[in-house]
This record gives C-alpha cells, structure tokens and sequence, in this order.
C-alpha cells in the first residue's frame, strides 16, 4: 500500500541578498554620475549670488580665454556658432543654450552671442559659480 504525503514543498527564491546588490548599485552609480562632469573645458566663470541648477540636458557652448569656441566638447570656428546652435537645439528639441564664458572676457563678446540667440529665438543662459 503506497502512503501519499500530505506536505508539498514550495519554492522560494531568497531575495534578501539581492536587494543588499541593488542597493550597492544604485550607490555606485549615483556617486559616479555626481563625479562625471560633462564640460570638462576649464573656464572662469563670472560669480553671481543666485544660483540655479538644472537636471536637464542643454546645448553648452563654451568659449575660452583665447577666443575658441566649443559645442559640448568639439571645438568650432566663430563662424559656426550659429549654425551649430541652431542644429544643436533642434536636434534636443529644446532652445535653451547654456553659455559658458570666461569672466575676463569683453562684453561685446557676450553680447554678440545673445544676439545670435535672440535672432533665432534661443533661450541662453550664462553659467556662474557661486560667491
């Protein structure tokens, strides 16, 4: 006669240790993203009191010391300028262009990029560091 066990076993899967990963993933990556610095061009920036940060990712143009002017990191010629940003925006889909440039720089410099966003309805803001 065949006796029949009344007990099945479950299976379980123990996800203890997994969470304890997951949770030491997440840290790396999030104190890895916070050393990554996408505008690696070293530029002085002008210091201003109020500082906004933004999480978004927005067209860079950088311009240096001796006038040479960058896309993200990809060095164009003044000439360019314009194009690019306007290529840049749309590719992004958004018309905000942050602009970095050095706080010795003259001031017909600066003004001559604004114009170039008014002129093709760009939003630029100029990045600034802290007091």
């Amino acid at each position: 006669m065949a006796i029949k066990r009344n007990k099945r076993f479950h299976v379980e899967v123990a996800t203890s240790a997994l969470s304890d990963i997951m949770f030491f993933l997440l840290l790396f990556f999030l104190i890895i993203s916070t050393l990554a610095n996408p505008n690696v061009i070293k530029v002085p920036l002008p210091k201003s009191d109020a500082n906004e940060t933004t999480n978004k990712q927005h067209v860079t143009l950088t311009v240096t010391e001796d006038k040479k002017y960058f896309i993200y990191k990809e060095e164009i010629s003044k000439d360019q300028v314009e194009a690019r940003l306007v290529a840049e925006t749309k590719k992004l889909k958004d018309e905000t262009v942050v602009l970095r440039i050095p706080k010795e720089s003259q001031v017909q410099e600066l003004v001559d990029l604004l114009g170039l966003g008014m002129k093709n309805n760009l939003k630029i803001i100029i990045a600034t560091t802290e007091k």
